[in-house]
């Protein structure tokens, strides 16, 4: 049968017909990834991996760090993003992990910091890898901008999409990896930018991060940060959005979050959100593609719920009562 996966702020869960169950204690579960029959999680303490379809899960490496992401390579690698800053590469399906230094040696890397009081070391917390050539990476630091590499990490290139250094989620487009979708927020290494169009939102690459454009004009809120593409045409790009943020759905009114749907490779957006949730109380931190039906997404929220969203914004709650949930995972071909 097959099952979707809620990373939370207390665990793993698997989602079947039969309910949600808890699969894994682990903190702040913040992506997913395969490896053939191998799943891996990212969590706070390290990554966790899994060889029986995700039922039983144990911690392999990366002890102390917390893990933002993970993506598998053409040819098997595993690539691991971290806090404090780090990229690290597995060549046996996760088992072990050897640092890539040259990223955290970067000029200039002491001075990347989430501007919070007191301040954050930066987080690596976005990448992509190639899915042609895997000597390409992208790597997304949240708050100092993306590092580019065409030599597998020997050497890199930061970029800023607008000069903004804030980066949350990064994606590339499957027919075209140097099309980069990149969803940004307010952060500066000095404090946090004035809230106007322009210095926070989405921005687009064409080039493989040489240049951006800005592909958020006229859309509120500007707050971007889950952001997902579905592998299937046309490839629907879908984004969400809040003020701020410490957006939640304890502020008065609610956190005000909504999600955006894109068709056309970010040149347009319509809004996924129903009547209920124009603006959402709950904020989303958990987003990606649904098995359901080209153009689905399932979203995850601050308040423990699970939602499918179909393409005509139909909501269909799957599961409540679960902690925050900061990231899903489906069977998407």
């Amino acid at each position: 049968m097959r099952a979707i996966f809620a990373g939370t702020n207390e665990g793993i869960f698997v989602l079947t017909d039969g309910g949600a169950e808890r699969v894994a204690a682990c903190p702040r579960v913040r992506d997913f990834a395969r490896a053939g029959e191998i799943m891996l999680a990212a969590g706070a303490d390290g990554v966790y991996r899994s060889h029986d379809g995700g039922r039983r899960w144990q911690r392999q490496g990366l002890e102390g760090l917390e893990v933002w992401a993970l993506r598998g390579a053409p040819g098997g690698d595993i690539y691991a993003v971290t806090q404090p800053a780090g990229l690290y590469r597995s060549d046996d399906d996760g088992i072990t992990w050897t640092a890539v230094e040259t990223l955290a040696e970067f000029p200039g890397a002491a001075d990347w910091c989430v501007p919070i009081d007191p301040p954050l070391p930066g987080r690596a917390r976005a990448l992509v890898v190639d899915s042609h050539n895997p000597a390409r990476l992208w790597v997304g630091v949240e708050v100092g901008g993306i590092l580019r590499s065409t030599d597998g990490g020997a050497h890199w290139q930061m970029t800023r999409p607008g000069g903004n250094p804030d980066i949350h989620m990064l994606v590339a487009h499957p027919e075209d990896p140097d099309e980069l979708f990149v969803s940004t927020g307010y952060g500066r290494q000095d404090g946090i930018a004035e809230m106007v169009e322009g210095n926070a939102g989405v921005f687009r690459s064409r080039d493989g991060g040489t240049t951006w454009q800005y592909a958020w004009a006229g859309i509120t809120p500007r707050y971007t940060r889950p952001l997902c593409i579905d592998p299937r045409p046309p490839y629907p790009l879908t984004v969400a959005c809040a003020p701020s943020p410490f957006s939640a759905h304890t502020d008065t009114g609610g956190a005000g979050a909504m999600i955006f749907r894109s068709d056309d490779r970010g040149a347009s957006w319509r809004s996924l959100c129903d009547a209920a949730h124009t603006p959402s109380a709950a904020n989303f931190h958990g987003l990606c593609p649904a098995a359901h039906g080209v153009g689905d997404v399932l979203a995850g929220t601050d308040t423990g719920e699970l939602w499918r969203i179909d393409a005509a914004a139909e909501w269909t709650l799957l599961a409540s009562g679960l902690p925050a949930v900061l990231s899903v995972c489906d069977d998407v071909a």
